[in-house]
């Protein structure tokens, strides 16, 4: 997701949050990005997304796991 520079001095909204999550999860996140979440966005909302995806995550391979192998 491209953004404009008048766009990358507002504070993310939760879409572009979650989105920037799941980029840094998977190690693809682009330095624009970063730097833009680094300098305008809340530390606490990046946190809060990022367990609960990795509860999920966790969650998701424990289920596949037990489907597997019973």
């Amino acid at each position: 997701m491209l953004l404009s520079k008048q766009d990358s001095h507002q504070t993310p909204n939760f879409f572009a949050v979650v989105l920037s999550v799941i980029a840094a999860l998977f190690g693809v996140q682009t330095e624009h990005n970063r730097q833009r979440d680094f300098q305008h966005g809340k530390p606490a909302l990046y946190i809060a997304i990022g367990v609960v995806f990795i509860v999920l995550f966790v969650v998701s391979l424990l289920l596949i796991v037990n489907w597997v192998l019973p």
